[in-house]
């Protein structure tokens, strides 16, 4: 009867590491490999997210310095785009002084967007805005 070789300490530390590396991976693609978010008309949004939209429409003016700045798509959330394809914005939070979780990132051109996504859970899930 043949018998399997014997694995040394090593042996079995690299095949845990190759289980564990194998793991994340197939974590990541399952994260990459998501649906396409789910849709919401403007007109169910909070009257503050239809106010940055239509500033959006404008060029502005926003009312916080990192409006507008390049949205880099790491939680790979929104469709896969050049770096700097996606711009964000805040949408104000009644009562809350900060910035708040709430978002608006848009696609494409500045003042005329090919598509724009509302979150208001700071990045972890988003709505395609449809007119």
């Amino acid at each position: 009867m043949l018998r399997p070789p014997r694995l040394g300490k090593n042996a079995h530390s690299f095949a845990l590491l190759l289980c564990l590396v194998t793991g994340v991976a197939l974590a990541v693609f399952a994260r990459t490999a998501t649906a396409a978010p789910s849709e919401v008309a403007l007109a169910d949004l909070p009257k503050e997210a239809r106010e940055v939209y239509a500033l959006i429409g404008q060029g502005g003016p926003f009312h916080f310095e990192r409006d507008g700045v390049v949205f880099g798509n790491r939680e790979k959330l929104l469709p896969a785009k050049p770096r700097t394809y996606y711009h964000e914005y805040t949408v104000r939070t009644p009562g809350v002084k900060s910035r708040g979780a709430r978002r608006m990132v848009c696609g494409g051109p500045a003042a005329t967007p090919d598509v724009c996504y509302y979150t208001d859970d700071h990045y972890q899930s988003f709505r395609r805005i449809r007119q």
